[in-house]
C-alpha cells in the first residue's frame, strides 16, 4: 500500500527540445506543472536586448506639433465635459419645472376638491336648516291649533293662562 501511494506522489517528467515539463501532484483545484527551460540551442540567434531600443532624435517642430495636438485634445475634452454638464443642468431644470407644474396642478385640484366639499357642506347645511325651520313652523302651527282648540273648549282656562 505504501508503494502505490508513493507511486502517486512520483512526478512524471516529459522532455521536449530544450524544455523539461514536470507534472506536479494533481489537486482538487486542477493540475500544476513546472516548466524548466534547457540551455539554448547552439544555432539560436543572439540574446535578447537588455536595453530598450534607441529612440530617434525628435526635432523641435515635432515636439511643438505634439504639444499642440495634446492641447487640442485637452480643449476638446474640456468642451465635452462642459457640454455634458450643460445637458445635465438642462435636464435638472426640466425635471424641476415638471415637478413644480405637477405640484401646482395637485394644489389646484386639491383646492377645487376642497371648494366643492365646502360648497356641498354649505348646501347640505342650508337644506338641513330649512328642513328644521319647516319642522319648527309645523310644530308652531300644531301648537297654535292646540291653543285655539283649547281656547274654544275652555274659555276660563285662557284667563288662567294669561295671568301666568
Amino acid at each position: 500500500q505504501t508503494a502505490s501511494s508513493e507511486q502517486k506522489k512520483v512526478h512524471r517528467n516529459y522532455f521536449f527540445v530544450h524544455i523539461q515539463v514536470k507534472e506536479l501532484d494533481k489537486r482538487a483545484s486542477g493540475q500544476a506543472f513546472e516548466v524548466i527551460l534547457g540551455a539554448p540551442a547552439p544555432d539560436s540567434k543572439g540574446e535578447f536586448p537588455l536595453s530598450p531600443p534607441k529612440k530617434k532624435d525628435v526635432s523641435l517642430e515635432e515636439i511643438q506639433r505634439k504639444l499642440d495636438a495634446a492641447e487640442e485634445r485637452r480643449k476638446n475634452h474640456e468642451a465635452e465635459v462642459l457640454k455634458h454638464l450643460a445637458e445635465k443642468r438642462e435636464h435638472e431644470k426640466e425635471v424641476l419645472q415638471k415637478a413644480m407644474e405637477e405640484n401646482n396642478n395637485f394644489s389646484k385640484m386639491a383646492e377645487e376638491k376642497l371648494n366643492q366639499k365646502m360648497e356641498a357642506n354649505k348646501e347640505n347645511r342650508t337644506a338641513i336648516m330649512a328642513a328644521m325651520n319647516e319642522k319648527f313652523k309645523e310644530k308652531d302651527k300644531k301648537l297654535e291649533e292646540v291653543r285655539k282648540n283649547k281656547e274654544t273648549k275652555d274659555p276660563t282656562s285662557e284667563e288662567g293662562t294669561s295671568e301666568d
